[in-house]
């Protein structure tokens, strides 16, 4: 290797410094400011280093980064942000306060145009144990961030101030050996008076003052704080940026395909994802979904893109007292309960597209094995307790109240509900008998106090090497600031035993034979059915669960879940001493409530899974609004209001206008076949910027920063939509011979840019991505060439290369259409269907008494599946466009099935006069109008209908789209219209105010 350097430059001495630094063997050669040492580029650039390769670096930062890797000290998270931070907000500063003070002699006004960075860099270091900015020993952050200050601080003319942190790390590092020998060098140990740094100014362009002011007042910009396009692209950047997309895809290999089951392999990053089991007892919430199951799917994908080996499980958490409350409710047994929610569940998830490599359940014998196992060997170990504890007992159900059988007044914060084991309101952990004012949940008598015998996990017994563990694991790991806080709050005062058993019938039994009427505490047993699932997944379960060595585990879950997988659970484990693997990056969502209150799934608040899929609006549209708002670090709200104004906005107007039109121009201007690009710098420019976007959004998912991520999405979008709107080639492809050129240069861009953010929104919107892969005819290998590294943003469709039919990829939600879904769910979810609302006296009613007009709860569970059976039947035929008249039958067994279910679960079937003969109107008289038409609605003739408006309405926007003739675009507005009509009727609403719905004025 060789080392290009001049005297003067303080870019030469951040690597000269990392170079003595790191001592790796490299020539270094002394050249003035103005030679060219990198024969392609057009200007002198230096520093420079010429690899073995015969190819260059030139820029100071990825130098330095590259001396630190080959010396085999790779680069970390935190030394790669501060190495951004030092590029992106301290150098624009300090090339305007060496501008000041070398050039025009104003020393004071070069401390003041530091001021912002200064006082960031105070604050963070503040922050901070270590004696350097990111661990004990000084890193290549620390010496760039010396060498970019160098010049300015070692003027013993400019003080700091109130920065007194920063003198002390400022002088830390300067005091090495390397940093003075490389200052010596380069600056003669002068700072600003070094003659070398003046003639190096001298020669170099005044900086955009505007640009380093706004950079003074945002010392710490995030991607989404600078303005589309605004960001400032060095001129390697760009020439970077246009060598790598010339690349093309190369002789990229695909992704390989799944093959189960999938195992650790050498070699390779071996990713074992879990989310936290969901409860089986009800239907899960969008805060469910958005805080386990959805984020760890999109997580999953993404590991999948990069070419890693990942493993996603999950399944149902079955045991425990909520269990035991739901089948007394419903009137079934326990079994009963978890069989069909656990299909609820399962059907739920695979509409929102959640791709697990396996979805299993608790109430396994693998389970059993497992736990019983884990039991014995820390029962062995001295890590179990026996003590006799105080509990409620309900002398009219003659039976302890464990949990969810007993409610009562939070001793903390006074909730009139809190649970005997946790309060919903303020999240804390409660013993039942600290309620005040309890309740039994069975026959709401007041229990009393009674001892009984337990086990207890002895936490304090392995404290030390859980905190031992939990050093290395968050120093390591990427485990979000929440986790961090709660673990290190359940330890601050110290661990207590922690009891795991539970006098309960429905549980995993403890095998100790003192304790055989018991069953494991559901928080003991649960976080095994990580284990267990794994081992009915494979019987090589162990390669993973028992393998740290080569496993990274990621835990997905919300914050309320996080002490027992951060402390109980590891415990459980590390004194198990039989080397499992234990969570290294712990990922916790804060809560996600619902428009102006909080989800509840054991009251049933807010919008559920289920209802989700009735709504008409696509899984994908839903999966991208939940990640948007994704509570990453505060909670945050659904709204609908805002769920429409993001579908219209980011998806509708940026996202989707833009790969529409980029299709739209290939397949109108070019005949479907992408057009030569001759690169402008304009061009160059922006592939420089959906250059950097792609490397934030790698970035950033590596860190697991979902949301954020997924704002380099809209930010690409919305630099094309720039960019088609200033070159407009709708009107260039009309000109001669250079604007036709220009028309097709910014097409075929613009069409690369859609293939792009095909490959980034497969984690997000899997059929999307899909639909726009298809449309652009994508070939395979795109995957694989974009996402690998740090992002390659290549050519990836050729001139030449022929697309496929392109139509519009979102549609608008009319506001009409969200205050009636607002309206219909209203926070509120629907009464189950249970037997719970017939029972008069539980405690003393027979089974028999509980039924009314003859339900058959077994019945009602078969014709449950097979509901959703037929149901998934019909959506699938519509799906694939399947003849209206095969259809039809497919919905008329539906109706059947359901009406029979009805009868099962006891509803009360009035004869329905309006089916059969759904497009006879009868005419009610003048007077009664509005109520005759509201007698007469047909809820499931209006699902039916609304599926149509919106498919008829999605037509008729395709027609617009492409310009079709204005006579068949008619013809379809008036079908649109009359189903409207149709559909009002059917919703029992007067159809009048819609008949002039569809036509803008």
């Amino acid at each position: 290797m060789k080392l290009f350097v001049s005297e003067g430059n303080p870019h030469c001495l951040k690597v000269l410094a990392v170079l003595k630094l790191t001592g790796v063997k490299c020539d270094v050669q002394h050249v003035n400011h103005e030679e060219k040492v990198v024969p392609h580029l057009s200007r002198p650039t230096l520093p420079a280093l010429l690899l073995p390769s015969g190819m260059h670096l030139f820029s100071a930062n990825s130098i330095c980064r590259y001396l630190g890797e080959v010396s085999g000290q790779p680069s970390s998270d935190l030394n790669n942000q501060w190495l951004e931070w030092e590029a992106s907000e301290l150098q624009p500063a300090v090339a305007q306060a060496l501008h000041l003070a070398v050039l025009q002699g104003k020393g004071s006004e070069a401390s003041s145009a530091l001021q912002g960075q200064l006082s960031y860099l105070e604050q963070s270091l503040c922050k901070k144990t270590t004696p350097f900015l990111t661990a004990e020993i000084v890193s290549v952050a620390d010496v760039v961030l010396w060498a970019a200050l160098y010049p300015i601080l070692s003027d013993h003319g400019l003080v700091l101030g109130d920065q007194g942190k920063v003198q002390n790390w400022f002088e830390r590092v300067g005091m090495l050996a390397a940093c003075e020998s490389a200052a010596q060098e380069v600056l003669q140990g002068k700072g600003l008076k070094s003659e070398a740094l003046k003639a190096y100014m001298q020669k170099q362009p005044a900086p955009p003052h505007s640009q380093a002011q706004k950079r003074d007042n945002q010392p710490c910009n995030s991607p989404e704080q600078v303005a589309d396009g605004d960001r400032v692209m060095s001129e390697e950047e760009i020439l970077s940026a246009t060598v790598t997309w010339a690349k093309g895809l190369a002789d990229r290999p695909m992704i390989s395909d799944r093959q189960h089951p999938i195992l650790p392999k050498e070699g390779k990053r071996n990713i074992l994802v879990t989310s936290a089991l969901p409860y089986v007892n009800n239907v899960p919430h969008l805060g469910n979904i958005i805080g386990c199951v959805l984020s760890a799917d999109v997580y999953a994908r993404y590991g999948r893109l990069r070419g890693w080996n990942v493993l996603y499980v999950c399944g149902t958490d079955e045991y425990g007292t909520a269990t035991e409350n739901k089948a007394r409710e419903e009137g079934l047994t326990p079994q009963q309960i978890c069989d069909k929610y656990h299909t609820v569940h399962a059907s739920i998830y695979q509409w929102f597209q959640v791709d697990f490599d396996y979805f299993g359940r608790t109430t396994t014998e693998k389970q059993t094995q497992i736990a019983q196992n884990i039991f014995w060997r820390l029962h062995e170990r001295g890590f179990l307790l026996e003590d006799t504890v105080e509990q409620l007992r309900c002398e009219m159900c003659q039976r302890f109240l464990a949990d969810r059988f007993v409610e009562g007044t939070c001793p903390f914060c006074a909730y009139p509900e809190a649970r005997g084991d946790q309060c919903d309101k303020c999240g804390k952990l409660i013993n039942a008998v600290e309620l005040q004012e309890p309740k039994c949940k069975v026959c709401n008598q007041t229990p009393v106090v009674r001892s009984s015998k337990h086990l207890f996990l002895d936490l304090p017994k392995l404290e030390a090497p859980l905190e031992q563990w939990l050093e290395k694991s968050m120093g390591s790991g990427d485990w979000t600031a929440n986790a961090k806080q709660i673990t290190r709050s359940w330890l601050r005062d110290g661990l207590k035993p922690r009891c795991i058993t539970r006098d309960l019938k429905w549980g995993t039994p403890v095998p100790h034979p003192d304790f055989s009427d018991k069953v494991f505490y559901v928080w003991f047993d649960a976080p095994i059915g990580y284990l267990s699932i794994t081992a009915n997944y494979t019987d090589q379960w162990e390669k993973w669960w028992k393998n740290p060595e080569q496993v990274e585990l990621y835990n997905f879950m919300a914050k309320d879940n996080v002490p027992f997988h951060s402390v109980v659970f590891p415990c459980s484990l590390l004194g198990a001493q039989d080397n499992y693997s234990l969570v290294n990056h712990l990922v916790a969502t804060e809560y996600l409530n619902y428009e102006d209150t909080k989800f509840s799934k054991s009251r049933g608040v807010g919008v559920f899974g289920d209802m989700a899929k009735d709504t008409g609006i696509p899984s994908d549209v839903w999966r991208f609004y939940l990640l948007y708002l994704r509570p990453e670090g505060q909670d945050s709200a659904f709204s609908w209001a805002d769920m429409a104004i993001k579908n219209n906005s980011e998806l509708l107007n940026n996202l989707g206008n833009f790969i529409n039109r980029a299709g739209m121009f290939v397949s109108k201007f070019f005949e479907n076949c992408v057009p030569a690009m001759d690169l402008q710098p304009e061009d160059k420019r922006l592939l420089a910027l959906v250059g950097w976007e792609l490397k934030q959004y790698i970035s950033l998912m590596d860190k697991v920063k979902i949301r954020d991520s997924l704002k380099c999405i809209l930010n690409i979008s919305r630099l094309g939509n720039q960019y088609i709107q200033v070159n407009e080639p709708w009107k260039k492809i009309k000109g001669g011979d250079t604007d036709r050129q220009r028309a097709g240069t910014v097409t075929g861009v613009s069409v690369n840019i859609a293939c792009l953010l095909s490959v980034m929104l497969l984690p997000y919107m899997p059929t999307v991505c899909q639909t726009i892969r298809e449309q652009l005819n994508a070939p395979p290998t795109v995957t694989a060439t974009m996402l690998q590294g740090t992002g390659n943003f290549v050519c990836c469709l050729p001139a030449g290369h022929h697309i496929g039919v392109v139509s519009p990829l979102f549609q608008k939600l009319e506001a009409d259409q969200i205050e009636d879904l607002k309206k219909r769910f209203g926070g509120q979810q629907p009464k189950a269907s249970t037997q719970a609302d017939v029972v008069t006296q539980p405690a003393t009613t027979s089974a028999g008494q509980t039924v009314k007009n003859g339900a058959d709860p077994e019945r009602a569970k078969e014709l449950t599946l097979a509901v959703a059976g037929q149901g998934e039947k019909v959506r699938a035929l519509k799906g694939q466009k399947a003849e209206k008249a095969v259809i039809a039958v497919e919905v008329d067994k539906l109706l059947d099935l359901k009406k029979q279910l009805a009868l099962a679960e006891g509803k009360n079937q009035e004869p329905d006069q309006t089916k059969g003969t759904k497009n006879t109107q009868h005419a009610p008289s003048p007077a009664t109008t509005a109520q005759a038409v509201i007698n007469k609605a047909d809820p499931e003739r209006a699902k039916e209908l609304t599926l149509a408006v919106a498919e008829q309405g999605e037509k008729v926007r395709m027609l617009k789209g492409q310009k079709a003739e204005k006579a068949a675009i008619t013809t379809e507005v008036d079908k649109l219209l009359d189903l409207k009509k149709q559909l009002a009727l059917a919703e029992g609403k007067n159809p009048e105010p819609t008949l002039t719905k569809g036509k803008k004025k």
